[in-house]
């Protein structure tokens, strides 16, 4: 990436130009505030002024995104109606095949899929949001049948829904890969253009594969509705019930007794207890995870009590968006494979290896196809 000069970077944020928006971002070290070029918002004094190159270097550094001018969510990607907000998704995208994925299990209560939309409850800065989310005309509108938010909560309504699939993804070296590997191809071809659909609450991320290790996962839906149901909210709309899932702070404070009343085991109790308290005092966060390295992130996740290989790998997939992260022991990834090769047996840990062999940096999207491949 070309670096302008600071003295061209000052001159596009004083005139506030717009063509320079997403090439720099401008950060204000006395409020800890990053802009885009054209933001409309007072300018700082030159010498307050700090140039960052993307918006994750400047959260890197503890900047905070501007709620005027958004600069961690160009204006390229989506249009505001105020009623509604259209998303603009890369032409690689199939809604169906990701409402397909989501509507898996009648058992779900985080959110509801029927026929062309997805219902979904979020909070947001304190606001509780409702919206429906469905393709029309290759935009994913997103309505909000409650009430009209606010601006600010209604761009970062639309990145959740950006960042929930995956939408940033450059897709094409993935079908490249998948078009010269045998066990892939035919399973891409098929789901082509479905996205990895993210849990972007770390608490919840770590939560679910807690609770699903070692069961079947009937049973682990079973455990997520009981703990959702018994300390979280619900919301009721058009005679369906839309719950949030549990704050960690809210999990700190229980005994483990109050998980083992729900049929947890000692153990997973004491698991689950333990990460939210470390989530609800600080020392565990997204935020942390994400400016760490990719192994070293894995190494901290390994690091907290009742996190193996297995839910490390999960949660790096399906939180912190990494594309090589590689549950190689899934279940469920087993029974894909033996499915798609028409085996008599699951494959061995050493015919796994040698099969993912061409998968390097994809490995998650892999184990993701061969998920759905699970559900027709």
């Amino acid at each position: 990436m070309t670096v302008l000069p600071r003295s061209t970077m000052l001159k596009a944020m004083l005139s506030a130009d717009k063509t320079f928006d997403g090439v720099f971002y401008t950060g204000v070290k006395t409020t800890k505030i990053y802009c885009l070029p054209s933001c409309y918002a007072k300018k700082p004094l030159p010498e307050n002024v700090i140039f960052f190159q993307s918006a994750a270097d400047a959260e890197n550094q503890q900047f905070r995104s501007c709620k005027k001018c958004f600069p961690d969510f160009l204006q390229s990607k989506w249009i505001d109606h105020k009623s509604y907000i259209e998303l603009i998704p890369p032409n690689d995208f199939a809604f169906s095949e990701c409402l397909a994925f989501l509507g898996r299990s009648s058992a779900e209560v985080l959110h509801h899929v029927e026929e062309g939309f997805l219902l979904k409850w979020i909070e947001i800065d304190g606001n509780r949001v409702m919206m429906k989310v469905s393709l029309k005309q290759d935009r994913l509108v997103i309505e909000f049948p409650d009430l009209t938010p606010d601006k600010f909560t209604r761009v970062q309504a639309a990145k959740y829904i950006w960042t929930l699939f995956d939408l940033d993804r450059d897709m094409q070296p993935f079908y490249e890969l998948a078009e010269k590997d045998e066990l892939l191809r035919n399973v891409v071809t098929k789901h082509y253009g479905l996205r990895i659909i993210g849990i972007p609450d770390l608490f919840e991320a770590l939560t679910w594969a807690i609770i699903g290790q070692q069961i079947n996962l009937n049973f682990a839906y079973t455990l997520k509705r009981r703990l959702i149901e018994q300390f979280s909210e619900c919301h009721y709309f058009e005679g369906r019930q839309l719950w949030l899932f549990p704050k960690a702070e809210v999990i700190a404070s229980l005994e483990i007794s109050d998980l083992q009343n729900l049929q947890f085991t000692k153990r997973k109790a004491e698991y689950i207890l333990g990460i939210a308290r470390e989530i609800s005092n600080g020392d565990l966060s997204k935020e942390k995870l994400l400016r760490l390295e990719t192994d070293e992130a894995r190494s901290l996740l390994l690091s907290i009590r009742g996190v193996g290989a297995w839910t490390a790998d999960y949660v790096m997939m399906k939180c912190l968006m990494e594309t090589a992260a590689f549950p190689a022991a899934d279940v469920g990834l087993h029974h894909a494979i033996k499915a798609q090769l028409g085996l008599e047996r699951k494959p061995s840990m050493d015919e796994l290896v040698e099969l993912s062999e061409g998968w390097q940096g994809w490995e998650a999207y892999a184990v993701f196809y061969l998920w759905r491949s699970l559900y027709q």
